[in-house]
This record gives C-alpha cells, structure tokens and sequence, in this order.
C-alpha cells in the first residue's frame, strides 16, 4: 500500500511503496534498453486488452465493447498505482515525530495509440488531438471528486526519462493535496495583482528566449531554465485550466507538439524527455494567479550530488543559446 510520509527537513512529502521493494535487478537502469520483436508480449497493444487492469474510458469509433480491440485511445489504471480512491478521506497519522497520510487519490494511463513503436511526434494530427480530448475528458472526470485538489498530466519517453514501457503513453496522477513547485505564481499574483505568466509573455517578446510562436501558443526557452534545452508551451490567453482550451485551441496545440517535439529530437540527437501538463489545482476556494502551462524537458544528464542536496540546479546552456538552436532546428521541421 502507497502512503504519503512528511519529510521534515525539506518540508515536503515522499510518496513511499509499502510491502512492494524492488530487487536491485528489477530497476530499469539495470535492465537492456533494447526489446526485440517477439521478445516481449506488450500490454499496451491492442489485442492484449486482456494482461491490463480494467479500462477506465476509451475512444471507441465503432462501439466496440470496453477491454476489446477496436479504440484509438484507451485509458486503465496503472498497475503499480501510486494512489487509490479505495477509502474515504485522507487520514493524517502520526508516529512519534513523523507523521504520514494514506495514498488517497488516482493514478491512470493513457494509451496513446493502439500502435507499438510509434511515437508521439510521429502519430497523424487527428489521432493527437484525440490524446489531448481525453486528457481534457479525464482531467473533468478526476476533478468532479472533491477530494482531489490537484491533478498532474505528464509523459516519460526512454529510459532516463523514468519510462517503463517502450508502448508510447502518457500518464495522470490526482492528488489529495496541492504541490507547492509551482507556488510562484499565486504568490506573484499576491503581490503584483498580475499573472505572473502572462507578465512573462509580455517580457520574452523583447527577449531572445522564443522558440516558436502559434496562433494560440508560445514556445519559449524559461529564463531561469532548470534543465538543458528545457522549453515551455504556454498559451496567450490567460486560462487556468489545459482541461478549458476549445476544439481551436487543441487543433493548434497538437499542432505545436507535434512539430516541437520532431525537431526538438532531431537537434537534441533523440534523448529520453518529459512533459508535463501545469494547472490550477482543484476544489480549492482561492486559485488566482495561475495559469496552464507545458513543460517539455529533453534529459541530457543526471542530476549531481550539489543539485541534489541544495535543490538549486546547475544547467550548463544557457536559455539564450538552447533557444536559437531550438529555433533554428523548427526551420527545417516545420
């Protein structure tokens, strides 16, 4: 059972795996990266409905019956869930001077294509417009809990990115409380009475940080970037929700997806990456100042000893630099 335990000298919790320790040999880092054809049977493929746990929403154009063949996306809960919607409320207990709380909450996969050895970047536009109407779907279906007050969508592809199956998916996770990495942006609002990203759109047109620009989206290299050739999708429009951006709004996106992600593997030489989907939390009274927005992350290097200890990360290029080779990379791909 998964319970959320206080880290006391961080401030900060740790979601821990009770009664499930993994041997040193089933770490992927310790596993080859390459799967044969026929090696391996993938659950993830369509036909193999039958070796996931049961299917929570699919996209079905011809009303095929759930756990059977026939969907284009397709959405179960994960096997090795960190979270679980089995009790009631969240219970806090404490144990001398710890303290910890039950993993109340919800933990999904989302399949992205019935398809093996597809990625992303390469799927047709419809079908990721699908993807991005089901993480929308999703996200309103978690939040009508009111329990959950905080829902995290996000993506590792390869190895160091934190990937588990080659079967391209995506994953979300709602919590029972509201992490606090993004608390920048209320505390902006607090004191400025602006939104903080929508401050930024306005400063990075009179800087060189802009990767891209859509009709709807902007892609930008983070002024204080964490992460080597780490890149933000942030829409122009002030939304606090990915889950409200119209049929427009994601015929565009998908577009801007599809064509960042394809030229950033390509300059980047196909690193393992992650995304992520930021949003306002939910079923919470006060959410000003916040405003969704995506963070892509390519994983060039392991984080050292120092980053790890003090949290203050050390990126060796500066936003400047990765923003025009990003640029100049969209010009062939796009």
């Amino acid at each position: 059972m998964t319970e959320l335990r206080r880290d006391m000298v961080r401030d900060s919790w740790v979601l821990i795996v009770n009664g499930k320790a993994l041997k040193p040999s089933d770490f992927p880092i310790n596993k080859s990266t390459v799967s044969l054809l026929g090696e391996e049977i993938c659950p993830f493929c369509e036909g193999n409905e039958a070796l996931t746990t049961g299917e929570l929403d699919a996209f079905r154009p011809n009303a095929s019956l759930p756990n059977q063949p026939g969907w284009l996306v397709r959405v179960i809960t994960n096997k090795y869930a960190m979270f679980a919607m089995k009790t009631e409320d969240l219970e806090y207990r404490s144990s001398g001077i710890y303290s910890r709380c039950n993993g109340l909450g919800q933990h999904e996969v989302v399949i992205e294509t019935p398809q093996h050895g597809i990625q992303l970047h390469e799927l047709e536009a419809d079908q990721i417009v699908l993807l991005l109407k089901m993480l929308q779907k999703r996200f309103k279906a978690l939040a009508e809990d009111a329990r959950i007050k905080y829902i995290q969508i996000y993506k590792n592809r390869g190895l160091f990115a934190g990937a588990s199956q080659d079967h391209s998916h995506s994953q979300i996770l709602a919590y029972p409380m509201v992490p606090d990495r993004n608390k920048g942006l209320p505390k902006y609002f607090h004191e400025h009475g602006r939104c903080l990203m929508c401050e930024m759109i306005e400063e990075e047109s009179r800087q060189d940080r802009i990767i891209y620009e859509s009709d709807y989206f902007i892609i930008l290299s983070p002024y204080a970037a964490r992460f080597s050739y780490e890149a933000w999708i942030i829409p122009k429009k002030h939304q606090k929700y990915f889950a409200d951006i119209d049929d427009l709004e994601i015929k565009d996106l998908q577009a801007v997806l599809k064509g960042y992600l394809g030229s950033m593997l390509e300059c980047l030489a196909s690193p393992s990456y992650n995304i992520m989907i930021n949003s306002a939390p939910v079923n919470l009274s006060k959410q000003d100042g916040y405003h969704w927005y995506i963070e892509i992350i390519p994983r060039l290097i392991i984080s050292n000893a120092v980053e790890i200890a003090s949290g203050y990360f050390i990126n060796p290029v500066d936003p400047e630099s990765a923003a025009k080779i990003l640029r100049d990379g969209l010009l062939i791909q796009f």
